[in-house]
């Protein structure tokens, strides 16, 4: 009988070892701040690190194969008083590509608006239902959002839920003293970043990302030009959005836009003339900041 329940109590710890969704590196750099104690920024650093990786997200259960990668840089520039803090924190998340050893980039942004206390040893507390701190308000918002767009470049709209959890944290956080969480404060912070994702008239965005990755990505080993015409059709959709401007910001697309298009000049790199004008065209339409390196998709001809 004790062995049955030894084996029953490991089963289940085991089994909570793989629902671990995330597989994030973190670090937290504080060269411009000078004079201070630099350990209490070294237990901050594990205490983020646990908070993200030692936590579980969502109800499904992951193998550690199946954890997504991501990084998390926080860059503290100021020290305000010994228990508050200001800087910046970029989010990255990656997605690997099926029968192949590459991983797709999927999120890559800079958030300027890091503000919150910490005190040493303080346990780093998160509600769903309301806002009680800063800093995990926005490591929970951003881990919501890493886990939002994966899920759907594997399955349409498969990341509902976790927008709808990204949400309900903006929506918590109106009353916060810290900013990022409001639509007045920026066209491009927090609330734009969900608000344009959680929008009818962004679903064909939504729609490309699972395109793009199942459809083209995910099938590029196997079948490279009908996986670079698919990706090619699913452009379509980013400047059908494009033509529409839902609103003046469009703040999801840019960020959809700068994680890709390093990527999109490679896929197409290969791609025969006629396909790679039309990618250009419709790349520098909806991304004429980049239009430099899109350039090179068809001056390689």
């Amino acid at each position: 009988m004790k062995i049955f329940v030894v084996s029953i109590l490991f089963l289940l710890f085991t089994a909570n070892l793989a629902a671990q969704e995330l597989r994030c590196n973190v670090q937290v750099i504080t060269n411009q701040i000078q004079g201070t104690n630099k350990q209490k920024f070294a237990t901050l650093q594990k205490a983020i690190y646990e908070f993200i990786n030692n936590r579980n997200w969502t109800n499904h259960v992951f193998s550690n194969e199946e954890r997504i990668e991501a990084n998390i840089l926080i860059n503290l520039t100021e020290e305000i008083s010994s228990d508050e803090f200001r800087g910046t924190i970029q989010i990255q998340s990656r997605r690997p590509v099926f029968n192949s050893s590459y991983s797709s980039v999927l999120f890559n942004y800079m958030d300027n608006n890091l503000h919150f206390r910490y005190t040493e040893h303080e346990p780093l507390e998160f509600n769903e239902s309301r806002h009680i701190s800063n800093l995990t308000s926005i490591l929970a918002f951003y881990v919501y959002i890493i886990l939002g767009l994966d899920y759907d470049s594997f399955s349409l709209n498969g990341g509902t839920e976790f927008f709808q959890k990204a949400e309900m944290i903006v929506s918590n956080a109106q009353n916060a003293q810290e900013r990022g969480w409001r639509s007045f404060e920026s066209n491009r912070n927090r609330y734009w970043l969900i608000a344009n994702l959680r929008d009818s008239r962004y679903a064909p965005l939504r729609e490309w990302n699972y395109r793009y990755h199942r459809m083209g990505l995910d099938v590029m080993s196997e079948r490279p030009s009908e996986s670079r015409s698919q990706i090619a059709e699913s452009l379509e959709l980013l400047r059908n959005v494009y033509r529409e401007k839902p609103d003046p910001f469009m703040h999801v697309m840019q960020v959809m836009l700068n994680a890709k298009s390093d990527e999109l000049v490679n896929v197409f790199s290969e791609s025969n003339p006629e396909e790679a004008a039309r990618v250009a065209s419709i790349l520098r339409e909806i991304d004429p900041a980049n239009t430099p390196k899109y350039q090179q998709i068809v001056q390689t001809r």
